[in-house]
């Protein structure tokens, strides 16, 4: 079972790989850099992580993707991946609580979703340009232990959903990510001041499911997300 699995995710990789080539935005994904720019300015917000059984692994992958984020800059134009940046959960990352198909599991990798939503969260408020984002299907929380707006997750699986974000600046900016005690924080640093966007939430409650959109200050849709309501 577990080399069929491995077989489509390689075949998923080879098909985004083509579609990458074609399109040339294999060309623009950012790499490791030691830019030398002054990033002055910043937006920054924070959340809670949340105790539970694997907290440590948890903790452990989180600050594992964030290193490895922190060493990326992302040039006018360039395109961040988080699966390209932060690599196979196979390698190097925990086991953890994480959503499959609707239900809570231990895999590995499990709580990256939680830097990939931050890491989006800013982006929305930072005005950058989103290629690709998949909400989570399933809505577990309630409003004592979310630790994200609702409408503002970013699942990932590796090989089939990736978060994607275009610098449309015409200066760089870096994501910055602190993990202090139990908050993590992300600075999104730039050359030039950025005007923040103030995130609106609609919200439409329909029978099990909820559809949340995100709007920026002007009420500009940003993203619709419906989820299944658990609770």
């Amino acid at each position: 079972m577990k080399i069929w699995k491995q077989l489509r995710i390689t075949v998923k990789l080879l098909i985004r790989f083509k579609n990458d080539f074609f399109s040339k935005d294999l060309f623009r994904f950012s790499k490791e850099s030691h830019n030398d720019s002054v990033f002055d300015h910043a937006i920054r917000i924070a959340q809670e992580i949340k105790p539970g059984e694997t907290f440590e692994n948890k903790l452990h992958n989180i600050q594992l993707a964030s290193k490895r984020i922190n060493s990326h800059v992302l040039e006018p134009n360039q395109i961040f991946s988080f699966f390209k940046i932060v690599g196979n959960p196979n390698r190097d990352f925990k086991k953890s609580r994480t959503l499959v198909k609707g239900k809570l599991v231990e895999e590995n990798g499990g709580g990256m979703c939680q830097v990939s939503g931050i890491v989006y969260q800013v982006s929305l408020i930072a005005g950058l340009e989103i290629l690709e984002r998949h909400n989570h299907s399933v809505d577990i929380y309630t409003d004592e232990t979310r630790f994200a707006p609702l409408g503002c997750d970013a699942t990932i699986v590796y090989g089939y959903k990736d978060l994607r974000i275009k610098n449309n600046f015409s200066f760089p900016v870096t994501f910055e990510i602190e993990i202090i005690e139990n908050f993590i924080y992300v600075n999104l640093r730039s050359e030039k001041k950025i005007e923040e966007n103030k995130l609106l939430y609609e919200s439409l409650l329909c029978e099990n499911f909820v559809t949340v959109n995100v709007l920026n200050s002007d009420r500009k849709l940003l993203n619709q997300s419906r989820y299944l309501k658990m609770i």
